[in-house]
């Protein structure tokens, strides 16, 4: 039986599932797919042809204090990390970064964390309301409640939000559906965070800059490195910089340094694909997995319309500023609906076959849907596709 080659493993109040191809290739045909998390593995290909390039070596006396900067906000936010950081947005197009306050966090996790602490009054005589949209990124009701603060909780769906306070979070292009989402409350009292950590030229078409006041971006889904465990946001207000600062302080008394200087070098070659003159079409990350997921996303359709099972989203195409030409959004993720009569939980059918998802009930709606990564290596999305197609 499935259930019992699969570990259960508590995550932030959520079972997640972890199994023989969790981090690793599948074994064998019959191994277990998993793909419940948003595991990047699928960069790991480019980054190998990357040889050294992204290769740091920190000698045993560097990166030693707890300081980095101690006139920036964030005082242990590295300056080649920062400097790499609006590098990288500049050339995207994709956020406003000059003029903005950089935190760094241990994961975009920390820093939506950090930013809940930073905009919810320590006065206050109820906890505020944080919502989101159906269907929003699963863990956003786990993390907000798991430490069950004074300071705020999870109210739900934003649509069906009554309050005039409450912090809103917008996660464009939205995790799960890959939809581009905008704010749906509109209140002088509200405060918004807007989680970008998808709003890359490989999962949708970049048309402008984003100037938010909140912004989250991760290492993770950005290049792919999520075992660096690094996210940034850019942040306009300086109050509200400081107590996210405070918070990371409090709670882990800063970022690792090591980290941050691998993911300045990782970032560095990123840019220096496209604004260095290299010949080597090969260098150049976006491109890469722009390929990669636009090749995945149509073997996925066929195979949803093959066998009519399953239905996705349909994307519209858009001008991206970055690429220069339309392009059609090739998220991270297919939020993947059974559309076959008697089946209403779609994670365990698919569990029975040995695939690994993520219920839509954790993400605010019915078990029709479930969530799967497409950032897998091959091997595991291959071995996907090919039993995808042999359900009947």
């Amino acid at each position: 039986m499935v259930v019992e080659q699969v570990k259960g493993v508590k995550v932030a109040g959520q079972d997640i599932s972890v199994s023989s191809t969790s981090g690793s290739k599948p074994v064998s045909k019959d191994s277990i797919i998993n793909l419940d998390h948003g595991d990047p593995t699928m960069f790991e290909s480019f980054w190998r042809t990357m040889g050294g390039q992204g290769t740091v070596v920190i000698p045993g006396w560097q990166t030693m204090s707890y300081f980095s900067d101690v006139t920036n906000v964030c005082w242990f936010l590295e300056p080649d990390f920062a400097l790499q950081i609006r590098r990288l947005h500049n050339l995207v197009g994709n956020a406003v970064a000059d003029d903005r306050h950089i935190i760094v966090g241990t994961g975009s996790t920390q820093l939506f964390q950090a930013a809940l602490y930073a905009l919810s009054p320590s006065d206050a005589t109820e906890p505020m309301s944080v919502v989101s949209a159906v269907p929003y990124y699963s863990s956003y009701s786990a993390v907000t409640d798991y430490l069950r603060s004074g300071l705020f909780k999870w109210a739900g769906d934003a649509s069906a939000f009554t309050g005039d306070s409450y912090i809103e979070i917008i996660c464009s292009p939205n995790n799960p559906d890959g939809y581009i989402k905008h704010p749906v409350l509109n209140s002088k009292k509200g405060k918004m965070v807007h989680d970008l950590a998808y709003y890359w030229p490989q999962y949708t078409a970049i048309t402008g800059p984003a100037d938010n006041d909140i912004m989250l971006f991760t290492v993770s889904k950005s290049t792919g490195h999520a075992g660096t465990r690094l996210g940034w946001a850019l942040v306009k207000d300086r109050e509200v910089a400081k107590r996210m600062t405070k918070f990371i302080e409090l709670n882990t008394i800063g970022v690792s340094k090591d980290s941050q200087v691998r993911a300045a070098q990782i970032l560095k070659v990123v840019s220096d694909g496209y604004e260095l003159p290299v010949t080597d079409p090969a260098a150049r990350l976006f491109d890469y997995g722009r390929r990669i997921l636009g090749y995945r996303w149509e073997r996925l359709r066929e195979v949803a319309k093959t066998t009519g099972m399953f239905s996705l989203p349909e994307y519209e195409s858009d001008h991206c500023n970055f690429i220069g030409q339309q392009t059609s959004a090739n998220p991270a993720f297919a939020w993947l609906k059974c559309e076959r009569d008697g089946i209403e939980d779609c994670e365990n059918y698919l569990k029975s076959y040995k695939i690994l998802t993520r219920s839509g009930k954790h993400f605010g709606v019915e078990a029709k849907y479930v969530r799967v990564s497409m950032l897998d290596r091959d091997e595991t999305f291959d071995l996907f596709i090919e039993r995808l197609s042999s359900l009947k």
